[in-house]
């Protein structure tokens, strides 16, 4: 059997579900070794654009109808695969099962299309043993997935526990224009000990106006970006700073501003999400928890950054 993962998130479950000899080919983004042939590919891959460019570059994609992502036809023929795991989330964030329908049907065996999509936590685990069962491995789901639970399961009852409050935070999916956070990170920050109000559990997220931030006055806040790293949100946190009402914000006078890395929220694999569930933990309730050692480099407290930078 041969399978090619048209998401990253897709990849990683199948590499931690030691499934990866049999996946032939990957997307440009996904996290395999770079003899894993690349199949999809981006227009703007490799190219360098400011948070409000990119969304309107895709804005004005979505409007035309047409799609930034694009199959190499002449390798995916090569392959010929059996199965192509795809998604119908997020036509910004990765390339759509209808672009993918279009690339696979030109084939001569057109192979079984498994579209993942996920609203919420459990959802996403469901997603890794649909990947496991239609790869005739079942069993390498649960051995996984019950690994992951367990990790969650010690936070939720350290958090009970020790009677710890909810603490008020919000978490930003992009920052020009700000969006909130949606589908399975709500879930997520309420199993970290904490609650965002402005997010959309189990739905899109959406553009909100820093108004109704600033009311929230979240006590905590994270901003991470899709499809960003710490350093590149780095370059555009005076967007933020430069906001009306941005130094009144709770969090900002607490200095409880974290930069963390997107694959921890909005690549939903099994075992990043739980990464990010531990790591806000660990920055809500410090009194109880310790930040992961393998999880240091995945986040940045931006008011210590800021004090090194003016030093």
């Amino acid at each position: 059997m041969k399978a090619c993962s048209f998401l990253p998130a897709a990849t990683r479950m199948i590499y931690d579900m030691g499934l990866q000899d049999l996946l032939h080919g990957v997307t440009f983004e996904c996290p395999a070794p770079e003899e894993k042939a690349r199949v999809v590919r981006c227009l703007l891959e490799g190219k360098s654009y400011s948070s409000q460019e990119i969304d309107k570059i895709f804005s004005h994609s979505k409007a035309s109808g047409k799609s930034l992502y694009y199959v190499d036809d002449e390798l995916l023929q090569r392959i010929a695969p059996d199965i192509v795991f795809t998604q119908d989330i997020c036509e910004v964030c990765q390339i759509d099962t209808e672009a993918t329908a279009k690339a696979v049907y030109k084939l001569k065996n057109p192979p079984l299309l498994i579209s993942l999509n996920p609203q919420n936590l459990d959802d996403v685990y469901q997603s890794a043993l649909t990947i496991a069962r239609v790869l005739n491995h079942e069993d390498a789901a649960y051995g996984y997935l019950s690994g992951l639970q367990k990790r969650t399961q010690r936070i939720l009852d350290r958090l009970r526990e020790n009677h710890m409050p909810l603490k008020r935070a919000s978490l930003f999916e992009w920052i020009d224009p700000i969006y909130n956070c949606g589908h399975w990170i709500p879930f997520q920050i309420g199993q970290a000990g904490a609650v965002d109000l402005l997010g959309n559990p189990g739905g899109d997220s959406i553009v909100i106006d820093f108004e109704k931030v600033s009311k929230y006055n979240p006590q905590i806040l994270i901003i991470a970006p899709c499809g960003f790293e710490t350093r590149r949100t780095l370059e555009e946190m005076e967007i933020l700073r430069q906001k009306a009402g941005w130094e009144e914000l709770q969090a900002v006078q607490d200095k409880k501003v974290y930069i963390m890395d997107y694959e921890l929220f909005t690549q939903p694999s099994p075992s990043t999400l739980v990464d990010g569930i531990e790591l806000l933990s660990a920055l809500i309730h410090p009194q109880i928890f310790e930040i992961p050692m393998h999880l240091k480099h995945k986040f940045q407290d931006f008011f210590k950054i800021k004090a090194h930078v003016q030093t």
